[in-house]
């Protein structure tokens, strides 16, 4: 058993990326196995590493793709085969989640566990709503309950004894037995007018909450209509919804957007996003990794000193001209009389993280402008170096060749690199019209997701650029396309809350 790999239970949160735990986090990340439920949030699935095997294992209400006794016996056997196991589980893997089945198999075949518990929705959701489960002027107890039971059959829950406990009730996977269980409860003998709430998907862009009564509520149903998964609320503390609701009122609730990004890179603009309540699928469109063969940035390096300038177009590039120029271990005192161009704010703060303030920022950050721009500051006898992406557009060179006599070295110095996101098919995410939008912050990560997306109709795409060499690069495969006003995250976040605004009128309209 030396070679015996273990298995983590964890509870995935309710749906929001931001409730899962750092813990779960970081477990996940070093995955060689996932196997995942369907209600694990899309937020969650996307952090993923790429390097993990995906196995999904279904388990929605009624709808099961593998059976729990085979989802023990997976478990066992990608252990034994000494890989770390992750079982990724919506919600908490102790509540009607079937860990402690899951458990019983593992140990009983020695194999090594840890559990990491999860944000519960009986607890998430309601408070997502603007519902305390408890609350000393209403309640001192809350009794979670699963409302699902096997067809035909009478439920094996005392009612009477809930009722008389006077305290919160939760009811989860019940929604197809809402009329059953508000009928049992005011046969215990409920009063009718107590306050009841059915909360749809808490947590993600598509929450919704019907607040009515015990006598009222599979009326209300069944007029404004309702989508699992979704838990019933039964209690005084329902009454506080309206009083207490704040997700709402964020400027982007229940908007949902797809983010795409270099995977290396932690997406400012995700966390930016769902600060103002949009739901964010973040999605690595593109990988980026240094060429294995450098020997032209090398030889820049040794003649360092003879550059006026060096214009950096990302903040990749910046980040690997430092490490290799660490690892030839050429002297940063080199760079003491060169001038430093950057593309935009993101490159900019890239090289002020390793002292260095550029000289030169355009007022449009695209290539073309910092081409004309450093063209414009160039006497005609200077030496510029650019090192970039090999699959580099040639704007910023076109600007440079207003002016004969530059000498212009410009060095391939990372590839980038496609990908795919297996647990999530963000195709179908626009096909269905789930997704909302999808930001857009360089023309690379445009065509990293038209990569993943193959046969996708790209008119049902409406994306937000951040400046024109995007847009355009959107526009070439038809989406529905806008430009922020300045190329910057801020100016992104301006125009995702304008697009929403546009949806919510045009709802209206028809």
């Amino acid at each position: 058993m030396t070679n015996t790999g273990k298995v983590w239970l964890v509870g995935a949160g309710p749906g929001d990326l931001g409730l899962f735990t750092m813990k779960g986090l970081q477990t996940l990340q070093q995955a060689d196995v996932v196997v995942y439920d369907s209600l694990v949030g899309q937020g969650v699935l996307s952090q993923i590493p790429e390097t993990a095997r995906c196995i999904n294992v279904g388990k929605r209400a009624s709808h099961h793709t593998m059976p729990q006794e085979k989802i023990n016996e997976v478990l066992v056997e990608e252990a034994k085969k000494g890989q770390r196991v992750v079982r990724l589980k919506g919600g908490d893997p102790f509540l009607f989640g079937r860990g402690g089945e899951e458990l019983e198999l593992l140990v009983q075949e020695g194999i090594p566990y840890e559990i990491i518990p999860g944000v519960t929705s009986p607890i998430a959701v309601p408070a997502y709503n603007g519902i305390p489960v408890t609350h000393r002027d209403f309640t001192s107890s809350l009794h979670i309950i699963t409302g699902h039971k096997k067809q035909g059959a009478a439920y094996d829950i005392d009612f009477e004894a809930l009722v008389r406990t006077r305290g919160t009730l939760v009811f989860l996977m019940g929604v197809s037995a809402l009329g059953d269980i508000c009928q049992a409860l005011l046969e215990a003998g409920m009063n009718p007018d107590m306050p009841a709430a059915i909360l749809q998907k808490g947590t993600t862009a598509g929450q919704k909450r019907i607040v009515a009564t015990v006598s009222t509520l599979e009326e209300e149903v069944k007029r404004q209509g309702i989508e699992t998964p979704a838990i019933i609320v039964v209690g005084k503390v329902c009454a506080l919804a309206e009083e207490f609701a704040w997700y709402e009122k964020l400027p982007l609730a229940g908007y949902k957007v797809l983010v795409t990004r270099p995977r290396e890179l932690v997406s400012t603009m995700a966390g930016k996003l769902r600060s103002l309540g949009a739901e964010v699928l973040e999605l690595p469109a593109i990988r980026t990794a240094p060429l294995k063969d450098q020997s032209r940035l090398y030889t820049a390096f040794a003649k360092l000193d003879t550059y006026q300038w060096i214009a950096f177009t990302s903040p990749t590039g910046v980040r690997i001209f430092f490490e290799e120029l660490r690892k030839t271990r050429t002297d940063i005192r080199k760079l003491q009389q060169v001038q430093i161009a950057a593309i935009g704010k993101g490159t900019a703060k890239a090289l002020e993280e390793r002292g260095f303030f550029p000289d030169l920022i355009p007022e449009v950050y695209d290539g073309e402008t910092l081409g004309r721009e450093l063209c414009e500051r160039c006497v005609g006898d200077e030496q510029i170096l650019i090192p970039r992406a090999a699959m580099g557009n040639q704007e910023i060179i076109q600007g440079l060749e207003g002016k004969p006599g530059l000498k212009i070295d410009d060095i391939p110095t990372y590839d980038t690199f496609y990908e795919s996101q297996e647990a999530v098919d963000e195709k179908k995410e626009f096909e269905t019209g789930q997704m909302d939008c999808a930001v857009f912050t360089s023309a690379s990560t445009v065509r990293g997701f038209v990569k993943a997306t193959p046969g996708l109709d790209y008119t049902k795409v409406r994306a937000a650029c951040i400046g024109k060499q995007t847009k355009a690069e959107a526009d070439a495969v038809g989406m529905e396309t806008y430009m922020a006003k300045k190329a910057t995250i801020d100016s992104v976040l301006d125009l995702v809350i304008e697009l929403k605004e546009k949806t919510a009128t045009e709802q209206e309209e028809q």
